[in-house]
């Protein structure tokens, strides 16, 4: 941290600090006990220069290079591709919860089509509206509708 050791330090510059620590913890340079010590030491600490102290032995981390940092709220009107875990194996791809709706949706309408020719073909004909297709159409629209991400 630049400056005085002398001043002061804020609350932000104790949450830096921190943030700094669990960065090094995470990447193994401090024990759990280092840790938890140094973590006590941040809260306690008055001026700049105790935090620095506390960060003397150990290399400088840029935060703003982290992954955690680039996390941040679209402007607005921009459009983003979130990834996550219905995306196929190279991160492209209609998500696995749609890819199972159409599956269940086709299972269902070829099964609802088998009993409704079986029913004509009982009654001799006489079953000649297709009432399944009140089933699976509406329920086809309302799969198409959703956007990937709310199935």
């Amino acid at each position: 941290m630049p400056g005085d050791p002398r001043l002061r330090a804020s609350d932000a510059d104790r949450d830096r600090t921190a943030a700094l620590l669990r960065e090094h913890h995470a990447v193994g340079r401090l024990t759990g006990e280092e840790f938890e010590e140094r973590l006590g030491k941040v809260f306690a600490a008055r001026t700049l220069g105790e935090l620095d102290a506390l960060l003397a032995d150990l290399p400088a981390i840029d935060l703003y290079q982290l992954p955690s940092a680039g996390i941040r709220p679209a402007p607005p009107g921009a459009v983003r591709r979130r990834g996550g875990p219905g995306l196929n194996r190279r991160g492209d791809g209609p998500p696995l919860q749609r890819i199972t709706s159409w599956l269940t949706w086709t299972a269902a309408s070829g099964l609802l089509l088998i009993i409704w020719l079986g029913v004509g073909i009982v009654a001799g004909g006489a079953a000649w509206l297709p009432w399944f297709l009140l089933i699976v159409i509406p329920w086809a629209l309302t799969i198409a509708r959703r956007p990937p991400g709310q199935l």
